[in-house]
């Protein structure tokens, strides 16, 4: 326990359940030993420079927040891919899946989604932060089982530690539709795969198309928002301007900011390192609360479930 000569800060590491039981367990194994205040809840991703830069661009911006909303965005993708696949780990990996190794972690419970899809929180302090990410989490619709498409890939089974009839999945697309003024009709499509062609983590935020558009281009694309979070962290905008010569030909162009360029005179914190340091600080703005990881297992339980009941099956890809 802490004493008036010191403090108790435990860093607890995913995965923090396979589901909402087992979570709930592991959350009232660790209250009959801790205070909420002392328990760090930790994923890397809680402390990559642009997830911790979500709450600034989002709040701190003015041309974002009329935007912001279903009004103007068609739709949110949260993308992880990976090039590799489980590279000896299928015995650990195939009793966990992708969806709660990256999506469940990672995608949603960790920052991004929360992040992307909540509303503005009364200051900094990390408990209000942490009030709205609850909030949105609890203002998810259960998933539908026909906006959910699962995939293994070719190879996955040649793994001795994983069974031959695994129906575990190493790709998911899952969406998710909020529930609350500001995004209803709008879906946040989360994708996760490994052993894909390239390796990538990015937040899409697509935007309608012009209405009663005069250019009336074959090609022309959307307005889109990107942050990518690996490799080569940046951030851009996707924008539709004149195409230079003598004709009125359009063609889609970028904004961008690379924080390779723009800050190579910068060192970057790690993300492990920004959050050991966030807790000797005894800063919780980025780690999970007991509330908010059990909304975010309610939401993914009930899907789970039918995946490891073989209710849902995965398909091959290569």
């Amino acid at each position: 326990p802490t004493s008036r000569f010191g403090w108790t800060r435990v860093i607890v590491e995913k995965p923090f359940g396979r589901d909402l039981d087992s979570a709930e367990e592991l959350s009232s194994q660790l209250g009959e030993l801790f205070e909420e205040d002392q328990l760090y809840r930790i994923d890397h991703y809680l402390g990559k420079e642009l997830v911790q830069n979500l709450l600034v661009l989002r709040f701190a911006n003015r041309l974002f927040l009329p935007l912001w909303n279903r009004d103007n965005v068609d739709n949110i993708q949260i993308v992880f891919r990976e090039d590799f696949g489980t590279d000896g780990r299928g015995g650990y990996f195939d009793q966990y899946g992708i969806i709660r190794d990256i999506i469940q972690n990672h995608l949603l419970q960790l920052q991004v989604f929360c992040l992307v899809a909540m509303e503005k929180p009364v200051s900094l302090k990390p408990e209000h932060i942490r009030d709205e990410k609850v909030k949105v989490l609890q203002s998810v619709n259960p998933i539908k089982d026909e906006e959910v498409v699962l995939g293994q890939y070719q190879g996955y089974k040649d793994d001795p530690t994983v069974p031959d009839d695994s129906n575990t999945p190493t790709f998911a697309s899952i969406v998710l539709r909020v529930h609350n003024e500001r995004w209803e009709g709008v879906p946040f499509i989360l994708k996760a795969g490994k052993a894909l062609n390239s390796r990538k983590a990015e937040i899409r935020v697509q935007f309608k198309d012009v209405p009663g558009d005069i250019f009336k281009c074959k090609k022309q694309g959307r307005n889109e928002f990107v942050i990518r979070l690996q490799p080569s962290e940046a951030m851009y905008m996707k924008l539709t301007v004149k195409k230079p010569g003598l004709e009125m030909a359009t063609e889609q162009s970028e904004l961008d900011l690379s924080y390779g360029m723009r800050y190579q005179d910068v060192k970057i914190p790690e993300a492990y390192e920004r959050l050991i340091l966030d807790t000797i600080r005894g800063d919780q703005q980025h780690f999970v609360r007991r509330d908010e990881l059990k909304a975010a297992w309610q939401i993914f339980t009930p899907l789970l479930h039918d995946i490891d009941a073989g209710k849902l099956k995965a398909v091959s890809y290569k």
